[in-house]
């Protein structure tokens, strides 16, 4: 009996020992599980999100002094006199005899214009000078002469003015195309009559149309070209025709307009590219108008629709939705639902991309357009055209 006792109390006791063991090491692991758990919860914070090493070397030696200081004595202030002609008023006639002076009134407006020349040249924006009856351009210098429009074109927004003076400052052409988003600009010109102001900025966007020629010109049948060079440098009224240069000081774009809901700077401001306005000014000194070139083709941005409804991979280039009868494009082959991607080695992603690099030519040029066809990119060659369907070269007496 107390043998069996004996065994029953030992078995109690291994019993309570190894349930007291048990649960110490239960107990440890679930305390490490959880501390685990909150390592491995920890750790997948920090990996979701970090910071990374900017390798992208940062210069001080952006300098616009020199840019300023060439551009400024490049820039002219122009004046435009326009005559305003009253209908005759009988009491006035009776005091002033007919045709007195009051019927006669004339209005002084304001800009701003780019030399290019060392012999008097002069590029700014048509609307500047349209109808103005005299044009008194004044040099950096103070000096003041008067200027003769040598030409004009309402679909660019562009003029060619002449002064008598030689041995002139003049701006240089620089490449628009080779102009990237985020570049620093200067902005030069005349705003409220303030000659010779500075203010910079980046390049905020490309080919930007914002459908303001056709609005405010007064030409009925035009054809606007608008691929703006799009910029935060400050420009308020007066700076119209000035200059946008980068910071070497070339000339990369004239500036022409604001968006601004009240006449003033409100933080964009649109150029013309360079390359559109050095083929214009050549042109109307060459010429005395300009010799606009087509393709011949209705086109149109490539959006999601047209990405899903032609199976394409992305919505890169420009879609040819019609052609032109007897056009330059219908007899190089280009058909309907071709996607244009390349003018020689330039992307065009949208209409005024195109339609800034074809106008670069004149008629009777060939170009190589890189097209998407049936899931294969092939190159076309077409000889442009003018508005008539010709080649031909159109000359106004100079």
């Amino acid at each position: 009996m107390k043998k069996i006792l004996y065994f029953i109390l030992i078995g109690l006791f291994s019993g309570l020992v190894t349930f007291y063991i048990l649960n110490i090491t239960t107990n440890k692991s679930a305390s490490k599980s959880l501390e685990n758990s909150s390592e491995n919860d920890n750790t997948s914070l920090t990996q979701s999100f970090k910071l990374t090493k900017n390798n992208y070397p940062i210069s001080n030696d952006l300098d616009f002094t020199i840019a300023a200081e060439k551009t400024v004595n490049s820039v002219v202030h122009i004046k435009s006199e326009y005559s305003n002609n009253y209908d005759s008023d009988p009491l006035m006639d009776y005091f002033l005899g007919p045709n007195g002076n009051y019927s006669k009134k004339s209005q002084i407006s304001a800009g701003s214009g780019v030399l290019i020349s060392s012999d008097g040249y002069i590029v700014t924006n048509n609307h500047v000078v349209e109808g103005s009856s005299k044009l008194l351009v004044i040099l950096n210098d103070g000096r003041e002469l008067n200027a003769e429009i040598i030409g004009a074109d309402p679909n660019t927004d562009l003029a060619l003015l002449k002064i008598k003076e030689m041995n002139l400052s003049f701006a240089k052409f620089g490449n628009s195309d080779e102009v990237k988003l985020g570049d620093w600009v200067l902005a030069v010109g005349n705003p409220f009559n303030l000659t010779s102001t500075v203010t910079a900025g980046i390049v905020s966007a490309k080919a930007r149309n914002i459908n303001i020629l056709r609005r405010n010109s007064s030409e009925k049948n035009i054809f606007p070209l608008e691929s703006f060079i799009q910029t935060d440098a400050a420009v308020n009224p007066g700076n119209s025709g000035g200059a946008l240069v980068n910071p070497d000081g070339l000339l990369v774009g004239i500036n022409t307009a604001i968006a601004s809901r009240t006449g003033s700077y409100s933080g964009y401001s649109f150029a013309i590219p360079s390359n559109i306005a050095l083929k214009v000014v050549n042109d109307l000194k060459n010429y005395g108008e300009v010799q606009r070139a087509f393709i011949g083709v209705i086109i149109q941005d490539v959006t999601q629709f047209v990405m899903d409804d032609l199976d394409l991979e992305n919505t890169n280039g420009v879609l040819v939705s019609g052609l032109s009868i007897g056009g330059a494009a219908k007899e190089a082959g280009i058909k309907i639902n071709d996607i244009i991607l390349k003018v020689e080695k330039i992307k065009v992603n949208d209409v005024p991309e195109l339609q800034e690099q074809i106008a670069k030519y004149k008629p009777g040029d060939v170009v190589n357009l890189i097209i998407h066809r049936d899931g294969i990119n092939k190159t076309v060659k077409i000889k442009l055209r003018n508005d008539k369907g010709t080649i031909e070269i159109s000359k106004r007496k100079l």
